[in-house]
Parts: structure tokens; C-alpha cells; sequence
């Protein structure tokens, strides 16, 4: 029978299967080799911990655990710290994901803090690797996969990623290059850019472009736009990161990091000026634009 951790029940050890720590919007559940992480199906549940539904996530995939103070000191956030590399997801995200969108960080009332602390303590134990992983270790969401952004629909079978054009926000450059299909061995990673952000979009690089790809994702077919109610992060990460794990395990080039291809500075220039104007039409917020600005001059 399965245990559910409280302040009156704390296990002698942890190596006992089914032993659960519940907190709000998940519930760890410690294996021998692996927590297996549940998420809830609620109205208050973060999207993105729905579309995972779980993750299990082998102790070798684990490079440390920490327990941090919650706001206000109602509550305590037991983390696990992925190594690099070893979770599809996070090297997908690039950073990105926000506090309260993070599928590791398990929030419990804070006068839980003491069966947070032990759990935590007997996590550490049971840790033996660090560093870089040289393998994802933990699985990738299920394929098929799809979403909505704002030029295209885009689909992923396990194989091959497809986007279909729509004809009201796609432009002239990718109707001229037609709906697109990529064969998985044909890419070298994925770039996921947040939509939260100015210029969201997921871009797919290919492995053999010579001729480099294009610099704005809105003239590059091998790109989709996201932008507002387009591409949300609960389906275009899981999608980003399923197609990293298959490029990976189809033995393809490491994935490239978010950072965009380096620009001409006279299209650098062009681009903080249009900035400045969305800026000052009240379209871009001023964290946007200082965030934007200093993104763009950083590819000088």
C-alpha cells in the first residue's frame, strides 16, 4: 500500500517503492531508481504541467535537490536540479520557463517544511552522478504532437515535422516556399523561442544549409511565428522538445542553443528602429523593449 507522506508518517528510508510527497499542483512518488512526477488536472494547475501529465526521472539524471523559502513564508519549494542536458524539455526552454511554470519546483505548505527537508535530505543520497549528461535521460512528451501558431500549423508524427501555412499570417516568403516537411535526420535542433516574449517562435535547423538560415523567423520557412494566443508554451515546448529527443536518438548534431544566428548590423540597426516605434506606439512594453534591444545589439 502506498504511503502519503505527512508529519505523522515519515519512512525510515526512501528506497521503499511507493512512498509519496504531495504538494500543490503535484505529488512525487520515490522509486528505487527514479521520482515519478504526477501533475494535477485542475482549473489552477499550470498548463504545461497538464499537457506532461508525468515524468519519471531516474536518479542519474539528478544533480542536486534544494528547499527555498516560498513567498510571504506560507509556503516551501522542494526543487530537483536536472543535470544539463539530461531533460529534452529543459534544454529545449533554454531558460525560459518561468518560476511557476517549472515541472521540477514542488510547492508544500510551509509547515511542511520539515518533511520537505528530510525528503530532500534523503533525495541527496541517493545522487551519484554530475555534470553534463551525454544522453537525455529523461523521455520526451508522446508523439504525435501539434499547435497552432500564428503562420502555420505545425505537426510532428515522430518522424517528420510538417508545417502547414495559413494564408492569413504566413508571408510571401513562405508561400512562395510552399508548406514545408522535415525529415527528422535531416535537423541538427531545435530553436524555441518563448511566445511570452517579443518575437516567439520555433525554428528548426537543419543540418545541411550551407547558405545559412534566414535571420527572421517570419522569412524563414523553416520557422513558425508565434505571437498572441499562438504557439502557448504548454504545446509548443512539449512539441519543441519531443523533436530534440528524436534528433538526438537519431544520432543527429547536438542541438543549438536558442541564442539567433549572428546579423548584418545594418539589419541589426533596421531592427532596434522598429523597435523604438512599436515601442513608442505603447505595443512593447518598456521591459520588452530594454530585454529586445539588448538581445538584438548582443549579435554584433
Amino acid at each position: 500500500m502506498r504511503g502519503v507522506a505527512t508529519e505523522e508518517h515519515v519512512p525510515h528510508t526512501m528506497s521503499r517503492m511507493g512512498d509519496v510527497l504531495a504538494g500543490f499542483h503535484a505529488a512525487w512518488e520515490f522509486e528505487s531508481d527514479s521520482v515519478l512526477i504526477r501533475y494535477e488536472r485542475g482549473i489552477r494547475t499550470p498548463k504545461l504541467f497538464q499537457a506532461l501529465g508525468e515524468r519519471r526521472v531516474p536518479y542519474e539524471a539528478i544533480a542536486g535537490v534544494t528547499l527555498t523559502p516560498g513567498r510571504r513564508g506560507r509556503t516551501v519549494a522542494l526543487r530537483i536540479e536536472p543535470r544539463p542536458g539530461a531533460d529534452p524539455l529543459l534544454e529545449a526552454a533554454a531558460g525560459q520557463l518561468k518560476e511557476g511554470g517549472d515541472p521540477y519546483r514542488l510547492v508544500l505548505p510551509a509547515e511542511r517544511e520539515t518533511l520537505a527537508e528530510y525528503y530532500g535530505d534523503e533525495l541527496r543520497s541517493q545522487l551519484t552522478e554530475s555534470g553534463p549528461a551525454e544522453e537525455f535521460l529523461v523521455g520526451a512528451p508522446e508523439v504525435p504532437l501539434q499547435f497552432k501558431a500564428y503562420d502555420a500549423k505545425a505537426t510532428f508524427d515522430g518522424n517528420v515535422v510538417r508545417f502547414r501555412w495559413f494564408w492569413t499570417g504566413a508571408s510571401s516568403a513562405k508561400w512562395k516556399a510552399g508548406d514545408q516537411s522535415f525529415p527528422v535526420a535531416e535537423l541538427g535542433g531545435v530553436e524555441w523561442r518563448s511566445p511570452e516574449v517579443f518575437e516567439g517562435h520555433l525554428r528548426l535547423l537543419r543540418r545541411d544549409c550551407g547558405d545559412g538560415q534566414p535571420a527572421q523567423a517570419d522569412q524563414d520557412p523553416a520557422a513558425v511565428v508565434f505571437g498572441l494566443g499562438y504557439g502557448p508554451v504548454h504545446e509548443s515546448l512539449p512539441f519543441a522538445a519531443a523533436v530534440l529527443f528524436a534528433v538526438r536518438q537519431k544520432g543527429a548534431v547536438a542541438a543549438v542553443s536558442a541564442g539567433a544566428p549572428r546579423r548584418d548590423p545594418a539589419d541589426i540597426a533596421e531592427r532596434i528602429r522598429h523597435l523604438g516605434e512599436l515601442h513608442e506606439a505603447g505595443l512593447v512594453t518598456d521591459e520588452e523593449f530594454s530585454s529586445k534591444k539588448a538581445e538584438l545589439l548582443a549579435e554584433l
